[in-house]
């Protein structure tokens, strides 16, 4: 988990009512999130969600049909105030594929006026240096996604926004990916990151906001919502048993599966606590009942199939 973000320090991006209508299709739906100065805020959603449009609204790509905004202290209204203090990582990077990635990075600086030093610094902060003269269009996916992050920092940022950073990475590279983003959080620099690796999540953010159909599900900090819920394990001694607790959980309105001559129930903390109250009330006295907390995957698709318990 990232260094706990700290709300008293303020919200690096605040949203109020934000929309976004495509025709008839409301892409953002009245979307009122917040992401605390400092923090890695991951954004979590099914293709279709959400999740690109409202970036490409904090960036000042599409304007929005309602609500407001305000990012790093200043309005939507007004990108050319806080968009220099912005680095994004959006979709797939593009470069000039007959020149070096290091060239590239140059070309970059000099549009940006920014110092040609950045470049020698980025390439090393990303661990790029060794490839950085060869030219781009030899790169794999995850060779790009690299020198794509090297991009987004090359103005030193406040705030980076990062859509599917691990795109094409091999796990050793996720793992480097995951500790560079703590080192930047370390730094004071907030990061919002989309990604649909949610285990990857879990181990890095500590922010989470979760969107479905163009609406917020969740935002809050990580430890909440992973608190929130529990899988239940539940073993008896006959499959009639089973039966008899698998009622009881679907009359209360939560996920149950079984496995193994168990049953798996995805529930709040509060419920597992009754449920062998329950159970013993119906006859079914002798259950094993094991507790452990549910993966953020677990908790996405129950609270996006509208279980919100």
């Amino acid at each position: 988990m990232a260094l706990s973000s700290d709300p008293a320090r303020g919200f690096a991006i605040e949203t109020h009512g934000l929309s976004k209508h495509f025709g008839a299709h409301a892409a953002v739906d009245d979307l009122s999130i917040r992401v605390p100065v400092g923090s890695i805020a991951g954004f979590i959603g099914p293709n279709g969600a959400g999740k690109t449009t409202t970036i490409r609204l904090l960036l000042g790509l599409v304007r929005p049909n309602a609500g407001s905004a305000t990012i790093l202290g200043h309005p939507l209204t007004g990108p050319e105030r806080y968009l220099p203090r912005i680095g994004a990582l959006t979709e797939a990077p593009a470069f000039y594929p007959g020149l070096s990635g290091r060239t590239n990075l140059e070309v970059l600086a000099r549009l940006g006026g920014l110092p040609g030093s950045r470049v020698s610094d980025v390439l090393e902060v990303v661990g790029f240096s060794d490839r950085a003269r060869d030219r781009v269009g030899t790169y794999s996916l995850g060779m790009k996604q690299r020198l794509g992050l090297a991009m987004a920092l090359l103005p030193d940022p406040e705030l980076l926004i990062l859509d599917e950073p691990a795109n094409g990475l091999d796990p050793l590279g996720i793992i480097e990916m995951r500790e560079l983003l703590r080192r930047l959080a370390a730094q004071g620099k907030t990061i919002l990151l989309s990604s649909h690796l949610l285990g990857e999540l879990e181990q890095v953010a500590d922010w989470l906001i979760l969107l479905n159909q163009g609406k917020v599900l969740f935002c809050g900090p990580a430890r909440e919502l992973l608190a929130h819920r529990v899988d239940v394990m539940v073993e008896a001694d006959d499959a009639v048993q089973l039966d008899v607790v698998a009622r009881i959980v679907a009359e209360a309105g939560y996920a149950v599966t079984r496995e193994d001559h168990a049953l798996r129930i995805a529930c709040p903390a509060r419920f597992a606590e009754t449920l062998g109250r329950r159970a013993k009330e119906a006859g079914v006295p002798d259950l094993i009942i094991r507790v452990k907390e549910a993966s953020l995957e677990k908790l996405f698709l129950a609270l996006v199939k509208g279980d919100r318990s």
